[in-house]
């Protein structure tokens, strides 16, 4: 808040107060009767209290006006509640009427203090030591310098000490009836004052175990219930806590018999039968006053369908048609229950648990057999979809929504200008055909080109990082030097590839160094995250459908499975890009051979065409352009589709709790992290995201990562949260 603003509102207002004039006789000329008027009020501001003469002429005539006001700021302690300021105003204002009675030189025939807080007025009319001490010493002095009768209450509306605890502007004050002269209830006669209800403070029980909560809660039982269902989570504790409230309650009466040990079934079905009675009440109050009345119930009404009716112990069961049936009664006739209702929920996660983790259908089934939850399918599916055992054994990880291609799968580039690069394998090849070949591992490298889909398939010996290396030397010198390659880092590789990601890892720097001599920009997908690379993971798969066929489980030489890669290379080029066009004209459909040797790689040669114009070069850039206008008209339009992942889920927050699938794991040993940071992309939704683990910081998509329920409730002090940083975003790579 400005304070200037306010200090300059204050002085082009402050003007007025020049010119304003208070009367200084406040009686009427022969008064008959004089009466003294205090009211009192708080706020977070301030507390306050000012008092009237009420005076009376023999004709009946009443006059009342301001005698005095005091204000005071509310301490800086944010432990004071309200109720606590209303009682040091109702203080205030009985230490002013005290100076003020002993100023006065006239008699008063009595005295009247309002208030409008009902928590204060009960204290004050009640005894003293059945509060704490500071509420308790407060009242202590009230009782010193007032009577309890003299206490009523008055609607806040009516109350001039509210003007005085909130403040008024200056400009305001000349015109303020209400701050002069009082509430205008007091120019009528007494039977039409507010009513006094003070009254209804008079009777509550004197223990001294009681505090200023204790009868707060008291006076209003209908905003704070007596029972607050969302303070548990389950349902056996609670009907363990009212037992033994109730055993309490019969000890206390019956010193003479009290029941010790364990609780007996009928103490628990008696908590259990309150606790029902208790959630009726709060959500079906209605139709249980118009049951209880042998009313009809609303048309409307849902429980017109159920037959519902009241039995005696004031129980809603569901009347139904089943009273032929040859079944319990409980079965026949189940106690209603509201499914959106916590204690409702509470039972149903018990029985849930009671079933051995039983699904949705078998546990509505059950739990029908005493209760009939309304709504009760939703909430059966909601328990188990948000038990935290059921959800690590169904293990669904996240699903982001699918990312949007980037700029270098939707542009027009040479072919493997940018391009991915993956590893598959091992092949096993022999030495030499004959006896005395020996069996050795071969390694599948595979590269994709981003705009055409075109591959290239590189034999590699073994997994060294010369060997690598070479083979990328061999792409450049055969497709050109690319200016991009996409490629994983290695480390989605488990169980047999454990090795190749090894190599991959070791060979990371000596790839940058090799991109640094060649311009080659190197670009590594996040750990764990295949879906990064969608258009090379699809690429091996294609290769690996043609290499399992025509292989099986033979052990070609190195020559004979180079030749075999090229082949499938060819086949793999040749794949149309688009579906087929519905014209008779055309012949071949685009392919990734047209941008490499203008035709499908398996394609017959055509003959020579004798061209009327010699510039050869032009019809040759003619052809190129006329497919790359087909690849823009025909393959980027069938790119718009997002195949699956289609809708937008519940994100992931910092802190909430989730566990990493693991393949070769069981799910009750997958890992345990906390989101530490999030990296949202271009388009808002993040697909990656660093955790905290027991074992360090990792990074990992959420695609592989299993959200928990419950997160405020699984508190572990093994994790620590952190917050969203202001982190580059990880550039996405094509997930198809």
């Amino acid at each position: 808040m400005d304070v200037k603003k306010i200090w300059l509102k204050f002085l082009s207002n402050v003007h007025v107060l020049a010119s304003l004039k208070v009367p200084r006789h406040v009686l009427c000329s022969s008064p008959t009767s004089i009466e003294m008027h205090c009211f009192v009020d708080a706020s977070q501001a301030a507390y306050a209290a000012c008092i009237y003469l009420r005076s009376t002429d023999g004709a009946g005539n009443v006059t009342i006006n301001l005698v005095c006001a005091k204000t005071r700021v509310a301490p800086i302690r944010a432990l004071l509640t309200i109720p606590k300021l209303e009682l040091s105003g109702a203080l205030l204002g009985a230490r002013l009427a005290a100076k003020v009675t002993n100023a006065l030189r006239c008699s008063l025939d009595r005295k009247v203090f309002w208030t409008d807080s009902s928590v204060a007025l009960g204290w004050i009319r009640n005894r003293p030591k059945l509060f704490k001490a500071f509420v308790s010493n407060r009242v202590n002095d009230i009782h010193e310098l007032t009577t309890r009768d003299s206490w009523r209450h008055v609607p806040t509306a009516l109350n001039p000490a509210d003007l005085a605890s909130r403040g008024v502007e200056p400009g305001q004050l000349p015109e303020l009836n209400l701050w002069w002269h009082g509430p205008s209830f007091l120019l009528h006669d007494e039977s039409s004052w507010p009513q006094n209800i003070g009254s209804i403070y008079t009777n509550l029980p004197e223990r001294k175990e009681q505090s200023d909560n204790s009868i707060f809660a008291m006076i209003n039982i209908e905003q704070s219930p007596l029972i607050r269902f969302e303070n548990y989570s389950k349902a056996n504790k609670l009907k363990r806590i009212v037992a033994y409230i109730f055993r309490f309650i019969h000890n206390c009466k019956n010193p003479k018999t009290k029941t010790k040990g364990t609780l007996t079934l009928e103490e628990i079905n008696n908590a259990l039968t309150y606790l029902v009675k208790l959630s009726q009440n709060q959500t079906y109050a209605t139709e249980l006053t118009t049951l209880l009345q042998g009313k009809k119930l609303k048309t409307k009404s849902y429980l017109l369908q159920l037959a519902a009716f009241v039995d005696g112990d004031s129980v809603i069961r569901v009347g139904g048609r089943l009273q032929n049936a040859d079944c319990d009664y409980e079965k026949k006739h189940p106690i209603l229950l509201d499914g959106k209702h916590h204690f409702t929920r509470l039972l149903m996660e018990g029985e849930h648990l009671r079933l051995l983790h039983a699904g949705p259908q078998l546990l509505l089934s059950s739990i029908r057999d005493e209760f009939w939850p309304v709504g009760g399918r939703a909430l059966a599916r909601s328990v188990v979809h948000k038990c935290v055992t059921c959800v690590r054994l169904r293990g669904e990880a996240m699903k982001p929504l699918m990312g949007n291609l980037p700029a270098d799968r939707v542009t027009s580039f040479y072919p493997f200008q940018v391009c991915g690069l993956d590893f598959a394998g091992p092949f096993m090849i022999s030495s030499k055909k004959g006896k005395g070949n020996r069996i050795t591992k071969c390694y599948l490298n595979i590269f994709v080109c981003f705009a055409t889909k075109a591959v290239h398939l590189e034999a590699v010996s073994d997994l060294s990082t010369n060997a690598f290396i070479l083979s990328l030397r061999r792409f450049v010198a055969r497709r050109c030097r690319p200016h991009t390659i996409y490629c994983d880092n290695g480390t989605n590789f488990v169980g047999a590839n454990n090795e190749l990601g090894r190599m991959l890892r070791s060979a990371q720097n000596s790839v940058y160094e090799f991109g640094n001599e060649e311009h080659i920009k190197f670009i590594f997908s996040p750990p764990y995250s295949p879906t990064f690379g969608g258009i090379w993971e699809a690429a091996v798969k294609s290769a690996k459908f043609h290499l399992k066929r025509i292989m099986g489980n033979a052990s070609l030489t190195f020559e004979e499975l180079s030749t075999l890669f090229s082949q499938i290379e060819s086949i793999l080029n040749s794949r149309p890009l688009t579906p087929f066009s519905s014209d008779p004209t055309d012949l071949y459909p685009l392919t990734p051979g047209h941008f490499l040797v203008g035709r499908p790689m398996t394609s017959l040669p055509s003959p020579p065409v004798c061209l009327k114009n010699p510039d050869r070069y032009q019809r040759i850039e003619q052809l190129r352009q006329h497919f790359w206008q087909r690849w823009r008209n025909e393959y980027l339009a069938e790119l718009q589709q997002r195949t699956k992942w289609r809708q937008r889920q519940k994100e992931l927050k910092v802190g909430d709790l989730v566990v990493f699938k693991e393949e070769n794991t069981p799910p009750l040993k997958w890992r345990l992290g906390r989101v530490l940071h999030l990296y949202p992309g271009a388009d808002g939704v993040c697909r990656v995201a660093d955790f905290t683990t027991q074992k360090g910081v990792v990074r990992r998509a959420l695609n592989r990562v299993c959200p928990l329920p419950c997160m405020n409730d699984l508190e572990s002090s093994s994790f620590q949260g952190g917050q969203v940083v202001n982190a580059p975003a990880v550039k996405p790579v094509p997930e198809g």
